[in-house]
């Protein structure tokens, strides 16, 4: 058995975990930063680096202590290295470098997506390779197959903005504060799915991604045109997002069949009506499906920890001298998606 120590910092959290190769999660420790970013509506780079080399430290002593552990106890340290801010990538990662080099163990530079791309196993020992995954967040929108550790092959990818993305500017058109997609879930419970006329950009297109800069610039003119309940066009604007989900996903299996398991991951996993969409979907295609707890499928430090478990118990570890990556995508030999393509 391996334990692995996992640090995360690539947006606006900052957290450190003790995870065991047996799915044991000894301590998780996590610091939000909402109160930092709230007075603008979104997250700022410079605030948020700042706010994860003044707490990081802390963090991974309260995680040690918590578990009883040291870093003698130890076997790898797992360190998110990319994709995200880069100025809180490199706060993680550096940390991670120096607690190597200091106790002598081999470091795993872990690529955040494949942290949320495996999360579900760390919580059902049954999910086997290969599976299909939607990885939804505020950065990415994404369907993959999951052949293995460091083996992905991207299926689909937004064209411009990510659904998370989406949400929290809806959020901020509503004035609904900061972090946005759990907020615009609220509300959206007291609203009629029906009631605004919202577009759902690449429905029955032949290519297979997605996109959500249209569906945002739409709920803009909605909100400005004062016609429309707040609750309405958040229950409209989800319902749309649910709808594009729905529809490359049963596009994304009938171009390239279904696996046993359909999986979701990232931040957005987290949204009630997404979720039983994708119940509807699996059931419908008699697919198992399969999704971390909640608090595992917004950004934290057991999730890259156990992919650093998965990357050691394979042999993959790193030098120190790896370079932190603001854009690092999992199938970089994906074909580029038209449009500006940067979350690919």
């Amino acid at each position: 058995m391996s334990l692995i120590l996992g640090i995360e910092s690539s947006c606006d959290e900052t957290a450190a975990a003790l995870v065991t190769s047996e799915r044991e999660i000894l301590a998780h420790k996590l610091a939000g930063q909402e109160a930092e970013h709230a007075p603008y509506g979104g997250v700022v780079p410079e605030i948020a680096a700042r706010a994860h080399a003044e707490i990081l430290t802390p963090l991974i002593t309260a995680a040690m202590d918590e578990a009883g552990k040291s870093l003698d106890d130890v076997d790898a340290i797992a360190a998110t290295a990319g994709p995200g801010l880069i100025g809180g990538v490199m706060v993680g990662l550096v940390t991670g470098k120096a607690l190597a080099m200091a106790a002598g163990k081999p470091l795993i530079a872990v690529n955040h997506l494949e942290g949320h791309a495996l999360s579900p196993r760390l919580v059902n020992p049954d999910l086997s390779y290969p599976y299909l995954l939607l990885l939804v967040s505020g950065g990415h929108c994404q369907i993959l197959r999951v052949e293995g550790v460091g083996q992905y092959r991207r299926l689909a990818t937004t064209i411009d903005d990510a659904a998370g993305e989406a949400f929290d500017k809806t959020a901020k058109i509503l004035g609904l504060g900061y972090p946005g997609g759990p907020k615009v879930e609220a509300i959206a419970r007291e609203g009629d799915p029906e009631a605004v006329p919202l577009p759902r950009p690449l429905i029955r297109s032949a290519e297979p991604h997605f996109s959500f800069a249209g569906l945002k610039s739409a709920v803009v003119r909605a909100h400005k045109s004062g016609a429309h309940r707040p609750e309405d066009l958040a229950a409209s604007f989800q319902q749309a997002v649910v709808d594009c989900l729905r529809d490359r996903l049963e596009k994304a299996i009938h171009d390239h069949g279904r696996c046993a398991h359909l999986v979701v991951a990232g931040g957005v996993a987290a949204n009630g009506p997404i979720r039983a969409m994708l119940e509807q979907v699996a059931e419908g295609h008699d697919m198992i499906f399969t999704a971390p707890p909640n608090w595992l499928c917004t950004d934290n430090a057991a999730m890259i920890a156990w992919a650093g478990a998965e990357r050691f118990a394979a042999g993959l570890t790193d030098s120190l001298d790896f370079v932190a990556r603001p854009r690092w995508p999992l199938d970089p030999t994906a074909e580029k998606a038209r449009g500006a393509g940067v979350k690919a």
